[in-house]
């Protein structure tokens, strides 16, 4: 089944580096200045215009013959960082310099960094204060020198950073470098997936890419805005607050909490990562003044923090279910109340799980949910504002994630390759200019994913109603996604194997539904191991032990097997070797008493 987007199209991409569209374009220069982001710890402010201005200083640091000299298709950059003020600042400075720069997970274990790092040839390293030791490492790992070590944000002992490289520029008065061209294939970052299945991979995501999925929310704004005029906002420049919840090495945080939060006027409060109790602490905090008297007065500080009011947030399933089972939800839930909007994404948000929420944001004007990949940029299925399309979305469809993004196009095939029919499943192909150029010096799975026509493979099936509404079933392939996040099992199984006891002989790895899942539908890791000579000799217990805890060390924690271990006779198999994941997953859904025997990994 062939569907369109029912959003205009977008106009075709103009060519221009992705930092100019942010900065220069008319509306951009044309409207006034307001405060962009601040600082959730400290309470720091940055406009719009001290961020330019800033950017223009680091991107000449980086970029000038006397600075670092970075130059488009020599450098590969590398940010290991929690999310923080400086973070826009790097970003935007090599988007000017058309230098790409590698999103390196802030969270997973040293020895996962080195690998990514390797694998796209990481040529500078910038990395927070927190994570500098860990980026030595890495750094050692990849070869490279203390000179091509930087720190992002914070200080570290004979170590620069960037506002040090951007202070000398200052100093020195140097002058700025211009913005590099670009073409179509230029590219922007790397962002690192599974895919549909297989190992990490690094996703090629374009300046080109970068225009049209920025281009989508302007799309939908100037046709919402066709059909309601949104209530002035209680904030004190008129434009929505939000607090950064995702990551920025993660798609969704990168574009929600950081490019988009520039291209259309927002607010963030950045917060390095997500905590429960400081989103609780920083709703209570910026919460609507009771007067608005003048600031000379004592309370004047207080009320002007008080006016950025947070009217919005975007969650992670996961973050939700955390919101709702905290203990300060009851006492606490007046603070939800100035809520405007709240959406979801990353992953599936069971239907049960959005309407508690809502219960909670009685003046959200909508639940906004979406579906994406890194493959496409970030999203190409989002629910659409009620009012749009003669109110044909106006009355919630249980399930259903959203319609077509501007400028997208979508197929539905059963497993025959043939176009599935309406409300049938079928697995999801998405085509439109936000579709990544494919995978990092990756020639065979970019032939797997990224198809004939510019036909996006997601490996995740949905049906489709007679309007155009999408409804996710599940996931096509064996990829899971814990926490948001994705899990490849092959990632998992090769782990489990290095151990270097040698303690068993095959293994494979299945996602199955347990209480140790963070969500009822979610499915979390769990091993089937075949023992060897040695570990037959240690006994069953002993060697998951060692498993579990050898897994902990090199495995970020979302992938930790919350499903157990098994030890079995035999992985099943097909003639040609691939693991029947299926059969494991229904024998220990037929038996899952039997089948939870075992060592679990600990929460």
């Amino acid at each position: 089944m062939y569907v369109k987007s029912l959003y205009p199209d977008i106009p075709a991409y103009p060519g221009v580096n992705f930092h100019d569209f942010i900065f220069e374009r008319p509306a951009a220069k044309a409207q006034k200045d307001y405060t962009v982001f601040i600082d959730g710890l400290t309470g720091e402010k940055r406009t719009f215009r001290a961020i330019q201005e800033r950017v223009a200083d680091a991107a000449t640091a980086l970029g000038a013959e006397d600075g670092l000299g970075l130059r488009s298709g020599d450098a590969m950059v590398g940010i290991l960082s929690e999310n923080s003020m400086e973070f826009p600042i790097l970003l935007f400075a090599l988007l000017k310099l058309a230098v790409p720069l590698a999103l390196l997970p802030a969270y997973a274990t040293p020895p996962e960094i080195s690998a990514l790092a390797k694998l796209v040839r990481v040529t500078h390293l910038f990395a927070s204060e927190k994570l500098f030791p860990t980026a030595r490492l890495v750094a050692k790992e990849c070869g490279l020198s203390d000179d091509k070590l930087f720190v992002l944000q914070g200080r570290v002992d004979n170590a620069t950073s960037l506002p040090d490289l951007i202070g000398q520029v200052r100093v020195k008065n140097t002058p700025r470098v211009p913005t590099s061209p670009v073409k179509d294939d230029t590219l922007a970052y790397l962002a690192f997936s599974s895919g549909t299945s297989g190992l990490p991979k690094g996703v090629m995501i374009s300046h080109r890419n970068l225009y049209y999925s920025g281009m989508q929310p302007i799309i939908i704004m100037a046709e919402t805005m066709k059909v309601v005029t949104p209530p002035p906002l209680p904030t004190p420049e008129g434009v929505p607050v939000t607090i950064t919840a995702t990551p920025y090495y993660h798609a969704m945080g990168l574009h929600n909490g950081l490019l988009r939060i520039i291209a259309n006027p927002a607010t963030a409060i950045i917060i390095p990562k997500w905590d429960v109790n400081l989103v609780f602490d920083l709703l209570q905090k910026y919460v609507p003044p009771p007067s608005l008297e003048s600031d000379a007065d004592d309370n004047g500080l207080l009320n002007e923090i008080r006016r950025y009011t947070v009217t919005g947030l975007s969650l992670v399933p996961s973050m939700v279910l955390q919101l709702l089972s905290s203990p300060r939800l009851e006492r606490e839930s007046a603070n939800l109340k100035t809520l405007m909007g709240l959406g979801t994404g990353a992953a599936h948000m069971p239907p049960e799980l959005r309407d508690k929420i809502m219960s909670f944001v009685p003046n959200s004007k909508a639940f906004y949910e979406g579906y994406g990949m890194s493959e496409c940029t970030l999203a190409a299925i989002v629910v659409p504002f009620p009012m749009l399309f003669n109110g044909r979305f106006a009355k919630h469809r249980k399930g259903c994630t959203g319609i077509l993004l501007p400028g997208m196009e979508a197929r539905i095939l059963r497993e025959d390759g043939s176009d599935a029919g309406l409300r049938e499943p079928g697995e999801l192909y998405v085509r439109g200019g936000n579709v990544g150029l494919g995978y990092w010096e990756n020639e065979v799975a970019t032939r797997e994913t990224f198809t004939a026509g510019g036909w996006l493979r997601t490996g995740d099936r949905f049906a489709v109603d007679e309007d155009g509404g999408f409804y996710y079933v599940d996931r096509g392939k064996d990829i899971l996604k814990v926490s948001g996040s994705q899990v490849s099992p092959t990632e998992i199984e090769d782990v489990l194997l290095q151990h270097p006891e040698q303690l068993i002989a095959d293994c494979a790895v299945a996602g199955v539904r347990t209480a140790h899942a963070r969500l009822a539908d979610e499915r979390v890791p769990r091993a089937w191991v075949v023992l060897s000579a040695a570990g037959r000799s240690r006994g069953h217990a002993t060697v998951l032990a060692a498993l579990d805890a050898w897994a902990r060390g090199r495995l970020s924690k979302h992938k930790w097997l919350r499903g157990g271990y098994q030890v079995v006779d035999e992985i099943p198999r097909n003639p040609t070797g691939k693991v029947l994941r299926r059969i494991l997953q229904d024998r220990y859904a037929e038996n899952s008493e039997d089948a939870s025997t075992g060592v679990r990994s600990k929460l």
